[in-house]
């Protein structure tokens, strides 16, 4: 290997990740269209500015992805969690995205992103242990017209 050394490093340093990540996203550049990386937040915050719930994710390639989602449990049932996966879906579609992708846990909210139109593409199951890690993906997104 020509005297380079192969180490775990536990704590990298900021740069070497960044230079580590710049390097891929060179190479993806070169292979498929730029990605157009922009990140997408939305947040609930109640009268005295405190954040309730949010929605952490990005947009590239032509995909939303929902890294986070989080409603407070004193708001839970009250149509907060889909109001914020709709505006994110609109958001989308203004960056000009046509589909979602995002993973969930057993334990979290399977359901909720199935009744949203969100179809299991992959598992993990005993991740963590004695629970399942699903992947989901929703194509040709539109957003529901109100009224």
């Amino acid at each position: 290997m020509d005297g380079d050394k192969i180490r775990v490093e536990d704590q990298p340093s900021d740069e070497d990740v960044r230079t580590l990540i710049r390097n891929l996203v060179h190479y993806n550049d070169s292979q498929a269209e730029k990605e157009n990386w922009q990140p997408l937040v939305i947040f609930v915050r109640d009268d005295q500015g405190q954040i309730v719930g949010g929605l952490n994710g990005y947009t590239h390639w032509g995909w939303l992805f929902i890294q986070h989602l989080w409603v407070a449990e004193t708001r839970r049932g009250k149509e907060y969690g889909r109001e914020l996966m709709q505006q994110a879906e609109q958001e989308a579609l203004k960056r000009g995205c046509r589909h979602a992708h995002l993973d969930t846990f057993s334990f979290q909210a399977l359901g909720f992103y199935q009744k949203l139109g969100y179809q299991i593409f992959g598992v993990l199951e005993d991740y963590p242990a004695g629970h399942t890690r699903y992947f989901l993906q929703k194509r040709n997104l539109e957003v529901p017209h109100r009224g």
